[in-house]
C-alpha cells in the first residue's frame, strides 16, 4: 500500500498534545506524523491510496464568515477540536465555524484515473473546497463521504484543500452522548473531523460499494457489487478463499445480486470468528478495477426453545448474550482512540473477560472497530446515535443519518441487533420506523427501544435494570432481553476524571464490587434457564468521565475486577438451576395476603384466617429501593404476609429460603421460626431454614408467614422457597 509521506515543518516538530485530566498510555506513542496510519475501510481496500492525516492549520471564526482567517494553528487530524490529542483542546462555539487547510501533493502516478477524497466522519456539517473550487457540503456526524476532486487539481504538487466546519452540538441533529455542558450521562462534545481523511485513484469505471448477505443455509452469500456504469459490456469476478485456497467464485453482471457458494462452509460464531476473503475484479471495455474485502457466514433469527419460549438464536443454535455497554469515549481523543492498538484493546480486554456481545450505545465507530469484531469475535448490538427529534428537520437528518448507518455497516458480521431508540430519547413514529429498519436489513435483528418505551414491535422486548438484573415479561413473538442493568460504581485513586463522580450504585472497595458482579450474573443466568432472558448488557466497559461504573478506569489503565473473576461469572455458563417451590419478584412472584395493621399474636399459625387482609403479588416495597423487584407497595412501618404452598415427598429436603429484607424480617414455616435476619441487604440472597421449620413441614399444603419491619430510608421485602439443584442433576 502507498502510504503517505510528509516533511515535517518546524511548526510541525513543535506540535505537542494537550493535557487531559486522564489520558491513556496510547497517547505518549501519537505524534505529528503517525496519527492512524492504517488503511481505514477494511471491507473496500485498494492498494493505492494516500494518507492525509496528520498536522492540518486551523482556525475558528464568526458563522458568518464565508473566507478563511489566518490560520490560529495546526491541529492534528483525526482528533476531533475539543481532544487533548488534536493539540487544541478547545470547544466551538455554535455560532463559529472551524476551518482545516492542508496543502496535498497528488502523486503523478495517480494522473489519467480520477481522484476522490475521502472523510471517514466529521461532525456535522462540512463544506469542502480543493484550489478554491467548491466540492460540496455534507450534514451528519457519524458516516464517511467522498468527493470527487480530479477537476479540481492542479497536478503541481501544491493542491490546497479546505473544509469548513459547522456543529451545533446539541441543536436537532443525532449526536449522541455529546454536550457542552458535560455532565451525568452526557461527556465532552465533539466537532470537526475525528476520523481519517484520505485520497484514492480509481479508474473511470470503478467499483463503488459492496452489499454482502450471508446465507449459511445454502452455504453462499449473496453479493451485489455496485459500480458507477450501466454499460452491457462490464463484468464481475468475486472470489472466495480460506485460508489462501480458492472456495467459491461467481461471475455476472454489477448492479445484480450474485450468489456466491463456497465449498465445505465455515460458519461465523464468537467462539470461532472465521473470516473468509473476497477479491472483486470488474473488467470491460477500457477499464479494470480491483477491491478485496472479506466475509463471514452466520445468521441471527428468534425461534422457539422446548418450553416454547421465543429465544435468539445463532446459526440455529441458542446462544446466551452477555455483554456490556460501551460508549466509545476516549479520554485524551473523545470520540477519537489515540491509535488502531487501543481502539484493539477495549474488544481484546471484552473477549478475555469471557463476554460475547458489546452494544454500542448512541455512536457509530470507525470501520475498523467493526473490523476488530468480525476479526476477534464479538458480536455488537449498534445503536443509531440519539437526537431529540423535536422538528420535521430533526426527523428527516435522523432518518437520513440512520440509513447511511445501515448502509455503510451492513457488511460487518459481528452486528447482529440494530437499535433504533435509546430510553425514550426523540423516540417517534417507532412502528412505522422499525418496519422500515426490518425491511431494509432483514437479516438482522431489530430493537425498537432499549428500555423505556416499548411499542411492542420489532424483534426484542427490552428492559432497563439499575442496578437489577431483571428481566422482561415473555412475549410470544419476541425475544426477551437486559439491555442495560448493573452500574456498579467504583472510583480508583488516581484514575478518576475529576473529584466529582457517580454510578447508579456506589461501592467501597474491590472485594465489595466483585462480590455483587458474581452475585448478579448469577441472577442473570438464572433468568436466562428460568425466565426466558435471551441477552443482559453490562453497564460499562470502562468509566467515561464522571460516571464511574466501568469495568476499566477511563484510561484504561486498570481493570476494577480481575479478568478471571469476569470470565468465570460471564463465560462459564449458569449455575446448576433452582427448583423453584414458591417464587418470589425474581422468577415473577407470588400471591400474597398482606396488612400493615398489627395482627392477632397467633397471625403465623397455620390455622390462622387472614379475614379482611389484602393481596398482592410479591415483592413488597417502596420505589427505589436498591436491590429489589417490586410488585406491590408498601411504605408504612410493617408489614404481615401469609400464603401457602405445596410440597411433594421428595421436596421435603433441601429447601431454602430466598429472600430480601430491608430491613428487620422474620418468617414462619408452618407456625414454626424459620428465620429470623435483622437490617437489611441490598441484593437477594439465599438463607437455611431452622431445623425445627423443616420438620413442622408435610407433604401437600403448607403456610409460610412473615413479618418486615422499616424505620428510615428504602424498604422492601420478598420471599422465596427454592431447592438448588446440585451439578450434574
Amino acid at each position: 500500500m502507498l502510504l503517505a509521506v510528509v516533511s515535517a515543518s518546524a511548526g510541525e516538530q513543535a506540535w505537542h498534545a494537550a493535557e487531559a485530566p486522564l489520558m491513556t498510555r496510547w497517547a505518549a506513542a501519537v505524534n505529528a506524523t503517525n496519527a492512524w496510519p492504517e488503511y481505514p475501510r477494511p471491507q473496500l481496500v485498494r492498494n493505492e491510496w494516500l494518507n492525509l492525516n496528520g498536522l492540518w492549520d486551523y482556525a475558528v471564526s464568526v458563522s458568518s464568515a464565508v473566507e478563511p482567517p489566518p490560520a490560529q494553528g495546526n491541529i492534528l487530524v483525526p482528533f476531533p477540536l475539543e481532544s487533548a490529542l488534536s493539540g487544541v483542546m478547545t470547544n466551538l462555539d455554535e455560532h463559529s465555524k472551524l476551518w482545516y487547510r492542508r496543502v496535498v501533493s497528488v502523486p503523478l502516478a495517480w494522473r489519467g484515473r480520477r481522484v476522490r477524497l475521502h472523510f471517514g466522519a466529521v461532525d456535522w456539517h462540512a463544506q469542502v473546497s480543493v484550489n478554491g473550487h467548491e466540492l460540496g457540503s455534507h450534514q451528519g456526524g457519524y458516516d464517511p463521504f467522498t468527493f470527487d476532486i480530479t477537476d479540481a487539481l492542479r497536478w503541481n504538487g501544491a493542491e490546497d484543500v479546505t473544509v469548513c466546519v459547522t456543529d451545533p452540538t446539541e441543536g436537532d441533529q443525532p449526536r449522541g452522548k455529546q454536550s457542552r455542558r458535560p455532565e451525568g450521562i452526557f461527556y465532552s462534545s465533539v466537532s470537526g473531523i475525528w476520523q481519517t481523511v484520505w485520497l484514492e485513484p480509481v479508474p473511470a469505471t470503478c467499483i463503488d460499494g459492496l452489499k454482502i448477505v450471508p446465507d449459511p443455509d445454502t452455504g453462499s452469500v449473496r453479493l451485489r457489487v455496485a459500480v458507477n456504469s450501466l454499460a452491457e459490456d462490464l463484468q464481475i469476478e468475486a472470489v472466495a478463499s480460506a485460508h489462501g485456497k480458492v472456495v467459491g467464485r461467481a461471475i455476472g453482471s454489477p448492479n445484480t445480486e450474485l450468489v456466491l457458494r463456497v465449498a465445505h462452509p465455515h460458519l461465523w460464531s464468537p467462539d470461532d470468528p472465521f473470516l473468509y476473503d473476497l477479491a472483486v475484479t470488474l473488467r470491460g471495455g477500457q477499464s479494470q478495477d480491483a477491491v478485496s474485502s472479506y466475509f463471514g457466514l452466520r445468521k441471527v433469527a428468534l425461534r422457539k426453545d422446548a418450553q416454547g419460549v421465543t429465544r435468539i438464536a445463532l446459526n440455529d443454535q441458542f446462544l446466551f448474550e452477555v455483554g456490556t455497554l460501551d460508549q466509545g469515549f476516549w479520554p485524551d481523543g473523545i470520540y477519537t482512540a489515540p491509535s488502531d492498538e487501543a481502539l484493539r484493546s477495549d474488544i481484546e480486554f471484552l473477549k478475555a473477560a469471557g463476554f460475547n456481545l458489546t452494544r454500542k450505545h448512541v455512536k457509530v465507530e470507525p470501520d475498523r472497530w467493526y473490523y476488530w469484531c468480525d476479526k476477534l469475535g464479538l458480536l455488537v448490538w449498534q445503536d443509531m446515535p440519539s437526537a431529540n427529534n423535536a422538528t420535521a428537520e430533526g426527523r428527516r437528518n435522523f432518518e437520513s443519518e440512520l440509513v447511511r448507518m445501515l448502509d455503510n455497516l451492513q457488511n460487518h458480521p459481528a452486528i447482529i441487533t440494530w437499535v433504533l431508540f435509546n430510553e425514550g430519547w426523540g423516540q417517534y413514529d417507532t412502528e412505522s420506523l422499525t418496519r422500515w429498519v426490518k425491511s431494509m436489513d432483514p437479516s438482522r435483528l431489530v430493537d425498537d427501544a432499549s428500555g423505556w418505551t416499548d411499542m411492542r414491535v420489532g424483534d426484542l422486548i427490552d428492559m432497563h435494570s439499575y442496578p437489577g438484573p431483571d428481566a422482561p415479561t415473555l412475549d410470544p413473538r419476541r425475544a426477551a432481553v437486559l439491555g442495560e442493568f448493573g452500574g456498579l460504581g467504583l472510583v480508583i485513586d488516581g484514575h478518576s476524571w475529576s473529584t466529582r463522580h457517580w454510578g447508579y450504585v456506589m461501592l467501597a472497595d474491590q472485594r465489595e464490587l466483585e462480590g455483587r458482579y458474581r452475585r448478579a450474573l448469577e441472577e442473570v443466568w438464572r433468568s436466562h434457564a428460568l425466565r426466558g432472558l435471551s441477552a443482559a448488557i453490562y453497564t460499562q466497559t470502562t468509566d467515561v468521565e464522571t460516571e464511574c461504573n466501568g469495568l476499566l478506569t477511563y484510561d484504561r489503565r486498570v481493570a476494577k475486577i480481575p479478568l478471571r473473576v469476569l470470565a468465570a461469572a460471564n463465560h462459564s455458563g449458569a449455575p446448576p438451576p433452582a427448583k423453584v417451590i414458591l417464587p418470589d419478584a425474581l422468577f415473577g412472584g407470588a400471591t400474597w395476603k398482606y396488612t400493615m395493621d398489627e395482627p392477632p399474636a397467633h397471625w403465623h399459625a397455620p390455622d390462622f384466617v387472614p379475614a379482611g387482609w389484602r393481596e398482592g403479588l410479591s415483592g413488597f416495597g417502596s420505589a427505589a429501593t436498591p436491590g429489589i423487584l417490586l410488585h406491590t407497595t408498601w411504605t408504612s412501618g410493617d408489614i404481615w404476609l401469609r400464603t401457602q404452598f405445596f410440597l411433594t415427598p421428595e421436596e421435603l429436603s433441601g429447601l431454602r429460603l430466598e429472600l430480601f429484607h430491608d430491613e428487620d424480617a422474620e418468617i414462619y414455616l408452618n407456625g414454626v421460626l424459620a428465620l429470623k435476619v435483622p437490617g437489611f441487604i441490598t441484593d437477594y440472597d439465599q438463607f437455611e431454614i431452622s431445623r425445627e421449620a423443616l420438620a413442622a413441614l408435610h407433604p401437600g399444603t403448607n403456610s409460610i408467614a412473615a413479618h418486615c419491619h422499616q424505620t428510615t430510608g428504602g424498604q422492601g421485602v420478598d420471599i422465596g422457597l427454592i431447592i438448588p439443584q446440585k451439578s450434574g442433576h
